[in-house]
Parts: structure tokens; sequence; C-alpha cells
């Protein structure tokens, strides 16, 4: 049996929807609509119902679920092993999938990949760009081996989370903005700005405006996101608004004056938390990667 119309046939499963499914796997909705036609033609079963909000599995389909995600785990320890032996002198060897939000991905990661490669040069990492219920659903499918997540509370029955480190957040504007000249700030003036901030489903940033409409009496903060981290620092550069962002992606920023912290309330860090499938092998790469994590991070 084709293990790629396994791997597919979770994805979609877990997505319920065949455009998000192939997105996810990188391929054309065709190619994954003939995979799980070839599948159910292969098992003589109807796996999936199709409904107008998506697709559904069918009870024989959440049977063969639990027997695809075993099968599709045997294949990942297998080619694990294979790797490993082909190692030279012991070198631990192998592919990684990692995901992270892109706070990390830009500030943190390309420090940890340079290093995993001086120490570890048989270890190669695919990094990918995904928010916390992307990457739950794709370890849970194996797309994944491990996935960082900036949540202070990840609670999952079949998600092992482990706490690594608390991203510093700072609360920024253009030095050109008014509120970089105020010798303090408090919640009810920061609810009369502007903000540009990251994409809904961002922890810290739905955080942040938990607590402005707190503080706003009468007209609401006018408030952006965005997908991309990198517009939300371009406009408040521009003088634009505020934002909030991990010190770690203005650190350069704020040092050459293109912004300044704003004075006013502090805002605790936001926890950054390694997630890993419970049931799942943790290969000698993924564990390679692991242990190199931790010295990339404040503590």
């Amino acid at each position: 049996m084709d293990t790629r119309l396994l791997r597919t046939f979770a994805t979609v499963a877990r997505t319920e929807n065949l455009t998000a499914a192939a997105e996810r796997l990188h391929l054309v909705q065709s190619t994954v609509t003939a995979h799980v036609q070839a599948l159910e033609k292969e098992l003589d079963l109807r796996l999936f119902d199709r409904l107008p909000r998506g697709v559904v599995l069918t009870s024989a389909g959440r049977e063969v679920l639990a027997q695809t995600e075993e099968v599709l785990e045997a294949e990942s320890r297998l080619r694990a092993v294979a790797a490993s032996a082909g190692g030279a002198d012991g070198q631990v060897t192998g592919r990684v999938t990692l995901s992270a939000g892109e706070t990390l991905v830009s500030a943190r990661l390309p420090g940890v990949i340079a290093s995993l490669r001086r120490n570890h040069p048989g270890v190669e990492v695919d990094l990918r760009t995904m928010g916390t219920v992307t990457a739950v659903a794709a370890l849970r499918t194996g797309e994944l081996d491990l996935a960082l997540l900036l949540e202070d509370e990840a609670a999952f029955r079949d998600i092992e989370c482990t706490p690594l480190a608390r991203e510093p957040l700072v609360l920024v504007c253009s030095p050109d903005h008014p509120a970089a000249a105020r010798s303090t700030t408090d919640w009810a003036e920061l609810a009369r700005e502007d903000y540009f901030l990251h994409e809904q489903g961002c922890s810290y940033s739905d955080r942040f405006i938990e607590q402005l409409l707190a503080a706003a009496k009468g007209t609401p903060p006018r408030i952006t996101r965005f997908g991309s981290l990198e517009a939300a620092r371009s406009c408040v550069t521009a003088g634009l608004g505020l934002s909030l962002l991990a010190r770690a992606n203005v650190t350069d920023a704020l040092a050459a004056g293109r912004l300044t912290q704003v004075s006013g309330p502090q805002f605790p860090g936001v926890t950054v938390q390694l997630a890993r499938h419970r049931r799942r092998w943790l290969s000698p790469a993924a564990a390679a990667l692991t242990t190199e994590l931790p010295h990339h991070f404040p503590h």
C-alpha cells in the first residue's frame, strides 16, 4: 500500500477540507481527491461523507484513521532507522519537520538551524510556519515531528507540551510618534491609539487586545491585524501607530533608532512551548533538535 495515500487521507480527516489538506500537503486539490479515491477503491470502503461544508469521516473511516496513524508512525520509525544506519562514524542523521509561528521563525530559528548544522551536519530541518491550531493538527497527522507554540497554557490530551522559555514582549512606536514623547502611558491612553498587530490567533496579540478593550471608554481602539509580522512592523516604523511585538523581532530596529519603546504598563512575556505527539517515537534527529533548541532562547 502506498503510504502517500494514507498520509493524504489522515490530513483530510483532520482538516475536514480538501482545499486545506492540499495546502498543508503542498499538493493541488485534484491530487488530494485522487489519493482519497484511490485509497477508497483499494480498501473497498467509503471513508468520507461529502457534505456542502466539507468532508467528514464515516464510521469505517474513523476505524481506518486509527490504523493509518499506526502505519505512518511505523513508517517514520523505519525511515529514521535507515537514515541513522547510513550515518558515518555514528553521527546522527535524518530529517526533522518543525513548525513555529512567524515570531520565532524570524527571530530564533535561523540561529538554531545554523548551530544544528555545525553540531549535527547530517540532520536536515524542514521548517514550516504555522499557528497553534494548524500545528497541533499537523502533529496529530504525523505531518510534523515537533512544533514550537507561543502559548502560556497548552493542554492537549494527545500532545505533550514542554515549556522552553519566556519570550519578552515590548510595546513599540516610531520615534516621531506622539507616544514616544510621553514619560508614562496608562491603559486608558493606550486604548485611544491605533495598532498594527499580528493576525488573530497570535496569543499575545489576542491577550493585549482584551486588555485594550477592557480599558476603552466609548470608542474602541482601532486595530489592524496582519498575517505578516513584517507588515505590522513596517506600519509602526512609518509612524502610523503602535504594536506589541516580541523583543527579539525588534532588537535591531530599537538599536538603530527606527523604533522606540513606549513607556507604560509592563507586558509579561509569552511562553514558548515545545510540542510533540505523545505516542509518536522521537527519532535521533528530532532528539538532537530538542537538545539544541533551549540554547537559543532567553532563560
